[in-house]
Order: structure tokens, then C-alpha cells, then sequence
């Protein structure tokens, strides 16, 4: 198993940035895919992006593409959520998610989940 415990969340004007942390517990953290979801008021939970085990091989939400970067650092059981020129839109929960094979967009396909934190974008 593996517990995901999100930070870097907070309030940040348009056109500002973020870089959103999601450090695994336990040895095997390398081992499993991971996933970033995000969740709006009122809306449903959103796949953003994901990543290999490896960090290899990453994965976008089409209209994520561009403004987002997934990474991840093994040796810090760390992945990472970089996101650029914020939008008001772009406020919502960020999740992070994990899996032993699963890098795909369905919320279903994770087994393990941060509690989130949250990014508020003011205009």
C-alpha cells in the first residue's frame, strides 16, 4: 500500500503559478503510477494528468496540455504538479492518485488517493 498526502496548494492571481507536491509513503512509492484529478465546486472529479512509474512516460488531459507538467522524484517519494498561467478556472481540489499499472483517465482506475489541497485562483 501506499498513503499520498498533497501540499503546495493556496490563493494565487491570474497568470501566477503553482507547484503542487504529493509525497508517498513506503519503500515500493516507485513502483506505482501516479495520477493528478482535480475537483470544482459542483463539479465532477477530472483526470489532469499522470505518470509511469518511472517518469518515463507522461500522460494529459487535452485541455490540460501546455500549462501543466507532471513529474515525479523517486529517490524523494515525491511526485510533482507544475502549473502555469492560472486561470480563475483553474480553482479546485487537486488530487493526487496512485496504482501499480493503471495511467489512465478514469478516477476508477486509481486505488490510492490524497486528501487533496486546495488552489483558489483570483481575478
Amino acid at each position: 500500500q501506499v498513503q499520498l498526502v498533497e501540499s503546495g496548494g493556496g490563493l494565487v492571481q491570474t497568470g501566477g503559478s503553482l507547484r503542487l507536491s504529493c509525497a508517498g509513503s513506503g519503500r515500493t512509492f516507485s513502483s506505482y503510477t501516479m495520477g493528478w484529478f482535480r475537483q470544482a465546486p459542483g463539479k465532477e472529479r477530472e483526470f489532469v494528468a499522470a505518470i509511469s512509474w518511472s517518469g518515463g512516460s507522461t500522460y494529459y488531459a487535452d485541455s490540460m496540455k501546455g500549462r501543466f507538467t507532471i513529474s515525479r522524484d523517486n529517490a524523494k517519494n515525491t511526485g510533482y504538479l507544475q502549473i502555469d498561467s492560472l486561470k480563475p478556472e483553474d480553482t479546485a481540489v487537486y488530487y493526487c492518485a496512485a496504482d501499480k499499472e493503471y495511467t489512465g483517465t478514469s478516477r476508477y482506475g486509481y486505488d490510492y488517493w490524497g486528501k487533496g489541497t486546495l488552489v483558489t485562483v483570483s481575478s
